[in-house]
């Protein structure tokens, strides 16, 4: 098992993730990235623009999408993980045969939006690789996640799954101090819970984790800006909550438009000084 430092000194507070989709079906990007090496000349780019860590993903988990074989995610992304030897990669899965071979090529963290859920191996092959480690919270999974989502309370409830995912990693060998925590925004939640889940984003920092934000593109923007029929939300709106997600104290924003990210994310952190 490796000896990395803990996640918020290894991605201080904000740090940037890039998303790559190596899908043919993403909501965002539609599937530019399918091919290898338009997905390895974008990583680099998001490297070269200040990006922390690449989030290099072979599933679409977009609302309604539905499941790839491991063969097939792994064919996807394995060309990508290879080529890009050397850089600081993330991936993005929940089945542990695709996983363990990412590691195998490099990548320094697993990040598991079914937190543990969908593959009884993941959590021994994370601790196994001694392996960065985002629990994402999901209602459901992404073919039912957004059929009328309703919570006592979206934050408490969100903030109780995390903390139970969070022992259940540590109990299976994970260590504690290198895992994030996201709230999976767009992940079975409405509109008002999604910014909710900002707005009260002290509420989960107090778990004691490193809170990881996904906003980048999410539909909820789109709909604020009275554009109820596009699904991508544009990149203005992507940095203002992401801006906000950090002065409530995110530490990791996901991104895809890295550049304008991490330019506004210096400013808002020159400002809270």
């Amino acid at each position: 098992m490796s000896k990395g430092p803990p996640i918020e000194q290894r991605f201080p507070a904000p740090s940037v993730m890039g998303v790559i989709n190596v899908t043919p079906d993403s909501f965002s990007d539609a599937g530019v990235h399918l091919r290898t090496e338009a997905a390895v000349t974008a990583s680099w780019g998001m490297l070269d623009c200040g990006a922390a860590i690449i989030d290099v993903g072979g599933e679409s988990t977009r609302p309604g999408s539905e499941g790839i074989s491991a063969e097939e995610e792994l064919a996807r992304i394995e060309p990508v993980l290879a080529d890009l030897n050397g850089a600081a990669l993330s991936v993005d899965t929940s089945k542990a045969v695709v996983a363990k071979r990412a590691l195998e090529l490099g990548v320094e963290l697993v990040n598991d939006v079914t937190a543990l859920r969908g593959d009884a191996e993941m959590a021994g092959v994370v601790a196994d690789g001694g392996a960065y480690l985002c629990l994402m919270h999901m209602r459901g999974d992404p073919r039912t996640m957004q059929d009328d989502p309703t919570y006592d309370d979206v934050v408490s409830d969100v903030k109780a799954f995390l903390e139970e995912r969070l022992a259940f990693a540590v109990a299976a060998g994970v260590r504690e101090e290198l895992v994030c925590l996201d709230p999976g925004i767009g992940f079975g939640k409405t509109v008002e819970q999604n910014f909710e889940l900002v707005r009260r984003l002290d509420e989960l920092v107090a778990i004691g984790r490193p809170i990881l934000v996904g906003f980048s593109r999410k539909s909820s923007l789109a709909r604020i800006l009275n554009c109820p029929d596009s699904k991508v939300g544009t990149m203005a709106a992507s940095i203002g909550a992401a801006v906000s997600a950090f002065h409530h104290g995110a530490t990791i924003l996901r991104a895809h438009d890295v550049r304008a990210h991490v330019e506004a994310l210096a400013a808002a952190k020159a400002v809270r000084g």
